[in-house]
């Protein structure tokens, strides 16, 4: 484990307090390093078009993912992609996912989810909406929005993406408890991203089951970075036994029983031969605004890790100040982990960062992401059990766009289709 030192620690401080509130921007990942933050995916490959809708097949996404060496996947159409029950598996490293050169209104993968176990892996600007697969409650179907999984899933940055409605984890980055270190992902960056409406009384087997983002044990190295999360009652996120990484300008709302949640479960360690140990963590510069669905007096990191804090604000429904840790969470003196180059925004400046900023298209919205950003200023968001509490799955039109690809600089060309 990499640990900061005092000079670092001094300077760190003095940049966080040092900025000024000012004109709505992002977080800036320009200059970060490490956690996943620096891959260059699949550019310098070839460039893969995607140009029809179908769950597989030529020409579908599935097909792109599915291809070997370095390969930057584009979409010549947008819509909705109805995966019907199944997982879209990427297990081929160095792939650039590049959604936002899809035609309005982008791309929107239903009924299903992503699983990367893969390294140097970049997905951004897509939409991934499982909903309960019109499944009974309790009937056993879940699955995560997305999730980065075991010992290949490394050097992964997941930015820009909307993830709500999953029946397991919206997001998800987990590995082999009982094989130790190696066997989980590391590196792992989720940044700029909606982190909504995880489905609680569904198709789970266990029941209440409404998550926002795991960080499974033994898991390396995870940037949660500029996000909003909101009504997920859990996992907003959770860091459990060894697991490692930063918790840095994200707005949370109304989340229910946990916000920031490190801890681990001492059943599930009874068989083996390793010994579990609290995650080490750094929050500083978080929003958390009490919901409608907020346990009182939740504390925005409760469990018992080990956790730098700072500059960090709660409010409760009537807007006064609450606790920033549980009792039994150790603080640290410095953050165990940092990526080199990343600076936090002042926490005044979050909230409307995180609002103009997140998202897969914040500047070409859908009615989904649209309606969960209205729901954060209206105060109004509910944890729900079903995607048909909110409208149910979209139905957008199949609009199609040719796509000419320089034969040079595709960064900077696909840098231009945002906006």
């Amino acid at each position: 484990m990499r640990y900061v030192s005092f000079f670092f620690l001094i300077s760190f401080s003095l940049s966080l307090y040092g900025q000024k509130a000012g004109p709505v921007s992002a977080l800036s990942l320009e200059q970060a390093k490490g956690f996943g933050l620096d891959t260059v995916g699949g550019l310098g490959g070839r460039v893969l078009k995607v140009t029809n809708l179908a769950p597989k097949g030529a020409g579908s996404l599935a097909w792109a993912l599915q291809q070997s060496g370095p390969r930057v996947v584009v979409f010549e159409v947008g819509g909705v992609i109805d995966l019907k029950g199944e997982k879209l598996k990427i297990s081929q490293p160095h792939l650039t996912l590049a959604g936002q050169t899809a035609p309005s209104p982008g791309i929107t993968i239903i009924r299903g989810g992503l699983l990367v176990r893969a390294h140097d892996i970049r997905i951004e600007h897509i939409r991934v909406r499982p909903g309960d697969n019109f499944e009974s409650p309790l009937s056993g179907w879940d699955t995560d929005g997305i999730a980065v999984s075991r010992g290949n899933a490394k050097r992964v940055h997941i930015d820009h993406v909307s993830v709500s409605w999953a029946v397991d984890e919206n997001f998800s980055a987990t590995g082999q408890r009982t094989k130790g270190w190696g066997y989980s992902a590391s590196d792992v960056t989720f940044s700029n991203c909606i982190v909504a409406e995880a489905l609680d009384y569904a198709s789970h087997e266990k029941g209440r089951h409404s998550k926002g983002l795991l960080v499974h044990d033994y898991v390396k190295n995870v940037a949660v970075l500029g996000n909003l999360f909101i009504s997920n009652d859990r996992r907003n996120p959770y860091f459990k036994s060894h697991a490692t990484g930063v918790v840095v300008n994200n707005l949370m709302y109304n989340v229910g029983n946990h916000a920031v949640y490190v801890d681990y479960i001492i059943d599930e360690w009874e068989r083996s031969s390793l010994q579990p140990g609290n995650p080490k963590i750094a929050v500083v510069g978080n929003v958390l605004r009490y919901g409608r669905d907020t346990y009182s007096d939740l504390a925005l990191v409760y469990g018992s890790g080990d956790v730098y804090l700072r500059d960090n604000k709660v409010f409760n429904l009537q807007q006064k100040p609450m606790p920033h840790r549980g009792s039994a969470v150790k603080l640290l003196e410095a953050p165990p982990v940092w990526p080199e180059g990343l600076k936090a925004m002042n926490v005044n400046r979050v909230e409307k960062s995180v609002l103009a900023n997140a998202g897969a298209r914040p500047w070409d919205r859908d009615e989904v992401d649209q309606r969960i950003i209205d729901s954060y200023k209206s105060r109004s968001s509910r944890i729900i059990d079903s995607q048909s509490d909110v409208g149910g799955y979209p139905k957008y039109p199949e609009v199609r766009r040719p796509l000419t690809v320089p034969d040079e600089n595709i960064s900077a060309w696909l840098q231009s289709f945002k906006r």
